[in-house]
């Protein structure tokens, strides 16, 4: 299988992934469009499954279809680090590294390491990514991401994934500095029953936990809610309203800090699981990926 394929199917098959036809995938990998079929065919042929479905709208990957493009992406993110590692290698570290993260690490972890390498490395160009764990791990596996910090269950860690963990991340109940409830001296689920929520979307599973914590406590989940992950957004409706919300200390430590916002006196059983570093296993990081680790690690043992 291996003599039959050649950077051209990669380059067709990455192609293919972004722009579902032929003949845009073969102007794109700089090549005719029946040169690009035959190269195609000849794939299908080598591997004996056909990886795309072909109807007048297009060409749509199949399952196998999806896992070669996946891998043909990463194929190719790993020849373009390549070429980028003996740049860097030639000039000391510099070059460019994209570090995707969850919203907790990126307000407090990823500043201090990225001020961190800047220093050490001002060449250094750093790209980030801020995002939910499951999307951030889909564009790490395609190899779109050097690496990323963020949650991974036992069912979402293939083989080709490594994890380092880092932090737990306790979760309160936050609102505006003098809010009525903040005074008493200690409230329960059934004092904040009432309140307006802002919370993750359905698809979380900080949602899912709080929800779950409402029931197991006997109580109805909230009925009044605002959803939102979009920090600006969260923050100025908490600080202009009564509305609460279950947040970690460390994603808005600055409101915090500055009097604008205040925790609410309510023990919160509600704990993330741990958040760390996830990379590719068997990938040999180039040096602005290495540095970008160590700047992290060292951050963290502060």
């Amino acid at each position: 299988m291996h003599a039959h394929l050649k950077t051209r199917h990669i380059l067709l098959l990455v192609e293919l992934g972004r722009r579902k036809s032929i003949m845009q995938a073969a102007e794109a990998a700089c090549m005719n469009q029946p040169a690009a079929s035959r190269l195609l065919s000849d794939l299908e042929y080598a591997l004996g499954l056909q990886l795309f479905d072909r109807s007048a709208r297009g060409i749509m990957p199949n399952m196998f279809g999806e896992v070669m493009i996946r891998r043909a992406n990463a194929a190719l993110a790993e020849m373009e680090a390549g070429l980028q590692e003996i740049m860097e290698l030639s000039a000391g570290v510099t070059g460019r590294v994209v570090l995707g993260s969850v919203r907790t690490p990126a307000a407090s972890v990823v500043p201090d390491a990225v001020r961190l390498l800047k220093a050490r490395f001002p060449r250094l160009e750093v790209a980030i990514h801020v995002d939910a764990s499951k999307p951030l791990l889909r564009l790490l596996r395609s190899g779109k991401l050097d690496l990323m910090i963020g949650r991974v269950s036992d069912n979402d860690m293939p083989e080709e994934l490594a994890f380092d963990p880092l932090h737990h991340e306790p979760h309160c109940v936050v609102a505006r500095a003098g809010h009525p409830l903040a005074a008493h001296a200690r409230l329960t689920l059934a004092d904040l029953a009432g309140q307006c929520w802002i919370m993750p979307p359905a698809s979380s599973v900080l949602r899912d936990r709080l929800i779950a914590l409402f029931r197991r406590e006997g109580q109805v989940r909230p009925c009044e809610t605002v959803e939102t992950q979009d920090l600006p957004v969260l923050t100025s409706l908490l600080t202009n309203s009564d509305m609460v919300a279950p947040l970690p200390l460390e994603l808005v430590r600055a409101w915090l800090d500055s009097g604008m916002l205040a925790v609410l006196p309510i023990e919160l059983d509600l704990r993330m699981d741990m958040y760390g570093i996830v990379t590719r296993r068997n990938h040999q990081p180039s040096p602005a990926t290495q540095a970008t680790l160590e700047a992290l690690r060292q951050v963290m043992v502060r």
